[in-house]
């Protein structure tokens, strides 16, 4: 079996044209999410999401940067220590 890593995504969605893709990210990702949440912030304008990942390092690294790409969208990503 692989080495897996648990890593925890925080993505802010600034300019909702840009949600297409990420759903399509996420999608193709599907099979290493372990769980989302995400949050309409109306007061700002914004949409918060948190994806909850159990995948290959380079897997994690690939999405997040995919993600940083997109127009108004910022991500950061936390991994776990073991």
């Amino acid at each position: 079996m692989e080495n897996t890593r648990v890593a925890l995504l925080g993505i802010v969605v600034e300019d909702t044209a840009s949600a297409a893709q990420l759903n399509a990210l996420l999608h193709e990702y599907r099979e290493y999410i372990v769980g989302r949440m995400g949050i309409p912030y109306h007061k700002k304008g914004i949409n918060i999401i948190s994806v909850a990942m159990d995948a290959p390092a380079d897997a994690i690294s690939s999405l997040s940067g995919k993600i940083g790409l997109l127009d108004g969208v910022s991500i950061k990503t936390v991994y776990s220590k073991i």
